[in-house]
């Protein structure tokens, strides 16, 4: 997350001469982007993660747009269970595995 947050930054650095805001909704069109299409954002695939939904298939995109909205939130991205899965991925009915 903070290999795309930092792109975040960066875009909203160039086009927007560092907005918090511009900081903010980049990453969550990032985040919208790239999870159904990409299965993971940019920083996820660089490590090596993906995000699956639970059950198996194609992430889809409303999960893509829950996660996504959820995490530009932050709160439920910093609440987790005894998996490790974060609130944001509970909701959405995804996990982050490795690749």
């Amino acid at each position: 997350m903070s290999i795309d947050w930092a792109l975040a930054v960066a875009v909203s650095v160039i086009f927007f001469q560092y907005s918090p805001v511009a900081t903010s909704v980049v990453f969550v069109l990032l985040q919208l982007i790239f999870i159904p299409t990409l299965g993971g954002s940019i920083g996820h695939r660089m490590v090596g993660l993906r995000v699956v939904p639970v059950a198996g298939g194609w992430i889809g995109p409303w999960r893509g747009v829950v996660r996504s909205v959820l995490l530009g939130i932050v709160l439920p991205a910093l609440v987790w269970d005894s998996d490790q899965r974060g609130f944001h991925d509970k909701i959405a009915g995804t996990v982050l595995i490795r690749a």
